[in-house]
């Protein structure tokens, strides 16, 4: 998901999708303790998709 597509979702919806990227985020993490996790890049792409959704949603909130 990038970006302009982010923009183009309502603040409801940035937010649920925010909760997720952080549950994701946190599975990821218990996976990665465990050693199931093998892609490592997962935790990476995760942060930065939660780092992008602030961004915008801090944006939203502003125009609002």
């Amino acid at each position: 998901m990038d970006a302009a597509e982010i923009r183009e979702m309502s603040i409801e919806n940035i937010q649920e999708e925010l909760d997720d990227a952080r549950e994701a985020l946190m599975r990821l993490r218990f996976q990665l303790t465990t050693g199931e996790l093998t892609d490592h890049t997962q935790i990476k792409q995760t942060r930065r998709k939660i780092a992008r959704l602030i961004t915008i949603l801090k944006e939203k909130e502003g125009e609002a």
